[in-house]
């Protein structure tokens, strides 16, 4: 007699399924039965009564169609294996996304069925076997994640018929074969470092980093090239220079030809300086970029409003006058006409000591505000310092903080920044924590976040020798709009050996010894820690030389490993509906980051890329908008 409802229930599912009208009582069905099948944390539903399924955490519906169109069970301890023909009486999904588990053994074949699936995330799991080759009927396909599974055999052939396909993640398996053409695709975001994979990359992918291909026995652009004559290449002798190598040749003495004019054109800057600084001490007149200030000796300057004491080192015309000059970048001819009387002159406040220095606010008497920091410890020479500079000075990004002018004599080196009104996004995200703070929604810190990935990036294409040296939230400032700027760029190659602080810095990575030598991965370890900062909401420890503070990585990790991952979000995030798979996907990201091992770690170029397909390559900077997401935006 108890059998007999579930025997009913049976009859009726299965009646369903061969009339071909699926409704939402067979979407409870199907989900129910992938919830009994896998094991883990228990998911918090309450199936006592026939409630809809729609109701459940992580079960979202289409009020229109009354069907269940995504389900999202990230990070939940799920372990098992997904049972087959069951995945696929779900007919509307849209997206499936079960990352960040222990899901084991292949996948099912009904989940190729499912012609609606736009987004399927299965990254992150122990999955196995070879993926099917059935994608064809998915046409409505956009973005795929099987990354950092077990996966084996080649990559699917059928891949190339997803016209629609953005993103396709196949890292970290042991896929073997070559890769498939995907001429057909309109793919955008693509990884298969890390398998097995073997031959030429196709040239439609030739344009995705190197980063993107490691770890495999691949050749072709942009890894080394593959010997031997390019099939289909025609028959030309192979002792013949290619046309990679010609080009190759002729930009060589191009770059030569250019640095013999440029060093020619610095000699005669020089000369010709040299003549204009001694035809201004002789006749008081200034040079167009050059800003000479001349002050009597011995003249008194107010201490309390100051930026720095009187200067010294500088070099001396007629009368006993002091000449000190303020240099303007070229681009920055548009910035109020000052000099650096006007800064001495200015009202100041302190806005933060540093490692660099000391940075203040400075209104000058014409009414606009620049910060200004007086570096300490770059004891290296003037015409170092100067060379140096210029090439800080010539970094030109919109998310950087721009750098207008500069004074260098002797000891005493000022620059002078654009001031950035809303401060730092350390001030942000930790000032004020009580009742009358606003928080800091899901949308902005997204924002902020990409900015900063952006100029970060923008210094680590400039060339191999560039790196930050310096990232932490203080060092990301915020304009008016909360947009972000990244400061102090390219200040840790102008200390000298005793600027190393006695504090170990919270986003300092773990093989960094010597501040002046940060390398680009070290970087990315630092970035990692300041998007652990901004999800979670807490300061990165720091903790003396010979203490054993517990820092922001490995307590995340911590966290994720016993399987409580919402518990690691700061609790103002929690409040937004909708965005919990993209909370996830950034902490995967910075957990990423922050690996132990430099090789490991993405390149910027790929965290911003990430990032930016997160805020659905709007730049981040929208208002918080509860409306569906459609295909411009990934849920993962």
């Amino acid at each position: 007699m108890e059998k007999t409802p579930f025997f009913l229930s049976l009859i009726i599912f299965f009646s369903l399924l061969i009339a071909g009208k699926p409704d939402l009582a067979a979407d409870r069905s199907a989900i129910l039965a992938i919830r009994s099948a896998v094991g883990g944390r228990s998911i918090l539903w309450n199936i006592s009564q026939p409630a809809t399924p729609c109701t459940w955490p992580g079960v979202f519906c289409d009020n229109q169609t009354n069907r269940v169109v995504e389900l999202h069970f990230p990070g939940m301890g799920l372990s098992g294996q997904l049972p087959a023909n069951t995945l696929g009486n779900l007919t509307q999904l849209t997206t499936l996304s079960i990352r960040y588990n222990a899901l084991s053994g292949p996948l099912p074949n009904d989940i190729f069925t499912l012609v609606n699936l736009r987004n399927l995330y299965l990254q992150n799991n122990l999955f196995s076997g070879q993926i099917p080759d059935l994608f064809s009927p998915l046409v409505n396909l956009v973005r795929v994640s099987f990354a950092n599974n077990n996966f084996s055999g080649p990559i699917p052939g059928s891949v190339n018929n997803l016209t629609r396909l953005a993103t396709l993640y196949l890292e970290n398996n042991v896929l073997t074969g070559s890769i498939p053409d995907l001429t057909r695709t309109n793919i955008a975001l693509f990884n298969v470092s890390n398998n097995q994979l073997t031959g030429s990359i196709p040239s439609k992918l030739s344009s995705f980093p190197d980063s993107a291909f490691v770890g495999n026995s691949l050749c072709g652009h942009p890894l080394a090239s593959c010997p031997g004559s390019t099939p289909g290449s025609g028959s030309k002798s192979s002792n013949k220079l290619s046309g990679g190598a010609i080009a190759g040749i002729v930009i060589g003495s191009v770059l030569g030809l250019v640095l013999i004019l440029v060093i020619l054109l610095l000699m005669c800057c020089k000369k010709r300086k040299q003549k204009e600084e001694t035809v201004a001490n002789n006749l008081g007149e200034t040079k167009q970029v050059e800003i000479e200030v001349k002050s009597k000796s011995g003249e008194n300057v107010d201490p309390h409003v100051s930026v720095a004491p009187p200067l010294t080192g500088a070099g001396k015309g007629k009368s006993g006058e002091v000449v000190k000059k303020l240099v303007f970048f070229n681009k920055n001819k548009e910035l109020g006409k000052f000099d650096l009387e006007d800064l001495l002159r200015a009202s100041a406040e302190v806005l933060g000591k540093g490692t660099f220095g000391t940075a203040y606010k400075a209104v000058l008497e014409m009414g606009f505000a620049v910060a200004v920091k007086r570096l300490k410890d770059a004891t290296m020479g003037d015409k170092e310092f100067r060379e140096k500079i210029e090439g800080v000075g010539a970094l030109d990004h919109e998310n950087l903080v721009p750098l207008r002018a500069y004074y260098c004599s002797g000891d005493e080196k000022l620059l002078v920044y654009d001031y950035m009104p809303m401060g730092s996004l350390s001030a942000l995200l930790h000032g004020n924590r009580g009742a009358g703070r606003t928080p800091l929604n899901w949308e902005t810190r997204s924002a902020i976040a990409l900015g900063a990935a952006r100029g970060i990036s923008y210094l680590h294409a400039q060339g191999l020798a560039i790196s930050h040296g310096n990232i932490k939230s203080s060092n990301i400032l915020l304009t008016a709009s909360y947009e972000s700027r990244v400061s102090d760029f390219g200040l840790a190659q102008l200390v000298g050996p005793n600027a190393t602080p006695t504090r170990v810095d919270g986003y300092r990575a773990p093989e960094v010894t010597d501040i002046r030598r940060v390398s680009q991965k070290a970087d990315v370890y630092s970035f990692g820690v300041l998007l652990l900062e901004l999800l979670t909401g807490k300061a990165p420890t720091h903790a003396l030389l010979n203490d054993e503070g517990v820092d922001l990585p490995r307590w995340v990790q911590s966290v994720v490993r016993e399987e409580w991952t919402s518990e690691v979000f700061d609790f103002e995030l929690l409040r937004y509906q909708n965005v919990e798979d993209d909370m996830v996907q950034l902490l995967q990201l910075a957990i990423d980051c922050c690996a132990q091992y430099p090789d490991k770690r993405p390149a910027m170029i790929d965290v911003a890329n990430h990032i930016e397909e997160l805020c659905g390559g709007s730049g981040g900077y929208q208002q918080h908008d509860p409306s569906p997401l459609n295909d411009s935006v990934s849920v993962l």
